[in-house]
């Protein structure tokens, strides 16, 4: 019997002039354990002169978490924060009550050419923090745990796995980890959490009889033990978590366990409520309508 209950298939969607795979929500699974968001972003070529360009947007309800496997950029918002993000490092904001931020290249990494390539998340808040004061806190590369078992070489991104704890903040159960596995190895997902996932990166696995193709995510059963092999060298990341047990609304960036909240925020970003982002007042995503 398989021990997955769907895969999904990223969408391509336009982000700040170029395409990212979008894979969390999904009409059939809108989360995984607390993560409710989920882009593949890249691998995006730049040449000097180009870059990203994320204009200042507002999130409630969640936290965001950016992850790099290459390249750059640099965080604003109305906190005041201002922050390079480089690979393996972990930016996680929370938006709480609400915030507003930017993601860009900076006027130096737009002097040359390069390549940026990560994943950008979204957790939702348990209900009781939905509304505390907004944070935002970056954890170095070197600060986050990194450990090999069976010569498949492991970095806890958030949350625990594996005996390990990453530094960063968290609000619910929960487990965020990226894996580089060698040809001819295996690893055991973590089987102590309700909802789990992987989103295979690059390579191929296998999955008892199920091979499992790059660029999809396998959302696996619960309660069942699961063990990844592959023939070749693959790059993955293993996340999931405890069930947030109301239902999330999501609305563009928002996310709330009240209708009536989303509709508040819409408003508010529509009367300009949110707060600016500091060093970059200029430029704002609209509304959708």
């Amino acid at each position: 019997m398989s021990v997955i209950s769907l895969t999904i298939s990223p969408r391509d969607k336009d982000l700040g002039g170029f395409s990212v795979g979008r894979i969390l929500p999904f009409a059939k699974r809108h989360m995984v354990g607390p993560f409710i968001f989920l882009d593949h972003m890249g691998p995006a070529h730049f040449s000097a002169g180009q870059g990203m360009d994320v204009r200042s947007h507002p999130h409630i309800g969640l936290a965001t978490v950016t992850y790099l496997f290459e390249g750059n950029m640099f965080h604003r918002d109305s906190l005041g924060s201002e922050q390079e993000i480089l690979p393996g490092a972990v930016n996680w904001m929370t938006a709480g009550r609400g915030i507003t931020h930017s993601e860009r290249s900076s006027d130096v990494q737009r002097q040359s050419d390069r390549t940026m390539h990560g994943l950008q998340s979204w957790v939702a808040l348990p209900v009781e923090f939905e509304e505390i004061a907004p944070e935002f806190h970056h954890h170095s590369a070197d600060s986050l745990p990194t450990f090999s078992i069976d010569h498949v070489a492991f970095k806890v991104i958030a949350g625990s796995a594996y005996g390990h704890t990453a530094p960063v903040k968290i609000f619910s159960p929960l487990f965020y980890v990226e894996a580089r596995m060698p040809a001819g190895t295996q690893l055991r997902m973590p089987d102590d959490y309700q909802e789990r996932a992987i989103y295979l990166v690059s390579g191929s696995l296998k999955i008892g009889d199920e091979v499992i193709a790059a660029r999809t995510m396998p959302v696996f059963l619960p309660d069942v033990s699961v063990t990844i092999e592959t023939s070749s060298d693959a790059h993955l990341v293993l996340l999931g978590g405890d069930t947030l047990p109301e239902e999330r609304f999501i609305f563009w960036n928002f996310v709330s366990t009240s209708q009536a909240r989303i509709e508040q925020a819409k408003a508010d970003w529509k009367a300009g409520r949110f707060g600016i982002v500091i060093g970059d007042e200029q430029e704002f995503i609209p509304l959708p309508e």
